[in-house]
């Protein structure tokens, strides 16, 4: 079912996150399928809908404060990359709350977060509880979805609610950098190019 993006859509989403199910949105980079990140039988869902195995689950929170829920620490250099960058297309990866669900983590004990830059966005995951996993709404080895009916396309069923919030206007996704280790690995190249991170890095 797709429906336009509203306050009253919001909560519509809100109750069937709570009630366990799976929604899509667009974020500010793709559309995404959104669960409770702490559900474990809803992350499976989403997991199952992409045909998805063995690989971690993103999650996007709506403040920057919600960050120790889902990581069990941060690092100076989180920290830095965060203020500098969010909100923003960086995924930032750490390691991850003991009480996180193994099938959002894929068993790497790692878990990788974001603050997007959208204002609506960061309303709709503040009405669903503060964060929604949001990994990119297509099939495994699909382009991600950019509307709401490619969304529905790609998934004939297992989606409860798909939030219209128009067509994306970006061509790439988030950049991902690693920072459980001891020193930061740049996992994927995305819409915070390289000359970006070179020059915060110096």
């Amino acid at each position: 079912m797709i429906v336009p993006a509203s306050d009253q859509v919001h909560v519509q989403a809100g109750e069937i996150i709570r009630r366990g199910g799976v929604i899509a949105f667009r974020t500010d980079t793709f559309y995404g399928l959104g669960a409770d990140p702490a559900n474990a039988s809803a992350v499976r869902k989403i997991a199952d809908l992409k045909g998805r195995e063995g690989k971690p689950i993103l999650v996007l929170v709506s403040d920057p404060d919600l960050v120790p829920k889902y990581l069990r620490r941060t690092s100076a250099l989180f920290d830095r990359l965060a203020k500098h960058f969010w909100p923003g297309p960086l995924t930032l990866i750490g390691t991850a709350a003991n009480e996180l669900p193994e099938v959002l983590t894929a068993g790497t004990g790692t878990v990788g977060i974001r603050l997007p830059n959208d204002e609506g966005v960061r309303t709709l995951l503040r009405t669903c509880g503060g964060a929604l996993t949001a990994t990119s709404a297509n099939p495994s080895g699909e382009q991600p979805g950019r509307s709401a009916p490619e969304v529905a396309r790609y998934f004939s069923n297992g989606i409860d609610l798909i939030v219209d919030g128009g067509e994306v206007n970006t061509t790439e996704p988030s950049t991902v950098i690693d920072l459980s280790g001891t020193n930061p690995v740049v996992i994927r190249v995305g819409a915070i190019r390289r000359q970006e991170l070179n020059r915060f890095f110096g």
